[in-house]
């Protein structure tokens, strides 16, 4: 089969179209023939070598969908020819991939309201933003909530359920002022410049802050964004686009800071999660794709690209490019 193979570190360009042995699902696996994957920063920081990544040459890719193309062992309630979409967590960028059935999600009931391009871009995005809200954060109605990166794929869906979770005021940040017009459809208040987020945050909650943010980016943004929180915050930690090695300027780990501001700090990975505690994500992913069957939340699909143009994608998201759902 085709896959597209990391065999180096590096940028978009190590990417590679390879001939590679169709993978046999094991015990409690599936195999899936790919009709779409999805594209996911997390997946351009393992490209070039970040901590998660890989042993080389791997095969990239969290998210997939399509149709079983086999089964495993003791793999019960799913069949051969049945669309699904589901977590791979790794090998997505190809012609058939695996994934655990307990990650493995049959469209069959939703394949009107969802058809495979959407179904691709809901396993990771979806779930993400729902857990934080939802099991994480535990928004409550009226609160008011920042979500930085608004325009990407978890900002765009956060946004969305924060209202159907009848949050008060829902602002978001972005990088461009062409993002902002663009993020302003999926629920949010206000969108805002990143630059300058602190200010116009103070300003549109009269001083008092945020209950809730969502953050992704990494340092300067965490910090600051500790300053705009109420009472009771909470600072919702997914990601370190600024710095996939960890080696930058980090959070103050002194407890008593937190003690004195009544703040909290909190942390979320739906890939540790889906090696931790399937079920658990599992239930998180049926529970999203309700909400996309019965039109609360709606993924952008803005761009797809053949298999082949694995890299131009990556650099379409490094550079910022993108909205919505690659």
């Amino acid at each position: 089969m085709k896959a597209n193979l990391i065999t180096a570190f590096g940028g978009p360009e190590v990417l590679r179209i390879g001939e590679v042995p169709e993978p046999k699902p094991g015990p409690g696996q599936v195999a899936i023939k790919v009709a779409y994957m999805g594209v996911n920063f997390a997946e351009t920081m393992a490209r070039r070598g970040g901590r998660h990544s890989e042993e080389l040459p791997f095969i990239p890719g969290l998210e997939v969908s399509g149709h079983i193309h086999a089964l495993g062992e003791g793999v019960e309630g799913l069949r051969v020819g049945q669309p699904v979409a589901a977590l791979t967590l790794s090998g997505g960028y190809a012609e058939v991939a695996l994934a655990q059935a307990t990650l493995t999600f049959p469209l069959d009931e939703a394949s009107e309201e969802i058809d495979l391009a959407t179904a691709a871009g809901f396993p990771t995005i979806v779930p993400t933003a729902y857990d934080m809200l939802v099991r994480l954060a535990h928004l409550q109605p009226g609160e008011t909530i920042l979500v930085h990166a608004a325009a990407g794929g978890v900002g765009s869906i956060a946004g969305q359920i924060a209202k159907h979770l009848d949050a008060g005021l829902v602002i978001g940040t972005v990088s461009s002022q062409k993002k902002a017009d663009y993020a302003r459809s999926f629920g949010y208040d206000h969108v805002i410049l990143r630059d300058d987020f602190i200010k116009k945050t103070q300003d549109l909650t009269h001083g008092r802050g945020v209950d809730v943010v969502l953050e992704a980016i990494g340092e300067p943004v965490r910090s600051q964004s500790l300053t705009v929180l109420a009472p009771f915050g909470r600072l919702v930690i997914f990601g370190n686009a600024n710095d996939e090695q960890g080696r930058g300027q980090s959070l103050p780990q002194n407890p008593g800071n937190f003690l004195v501001e009544s703040k909290a700090i909190m942390g979320y990975s739906i890939g540790a999660l889906s090696v931790s505690d399937p079920h658990l994500v599992a239930d998180t992913a049926r529970r999203s794709l309700e909400l996309i069957a019965h039109s609360q939340v709606k993924i952008d699909i803005t761009d797809i690209l053949p298999l082949e143009q694995a890299g131009e994608a990556h650099r379409r998201l490094e550079t910022g490019q993108t909205t919505g759902k690659l």
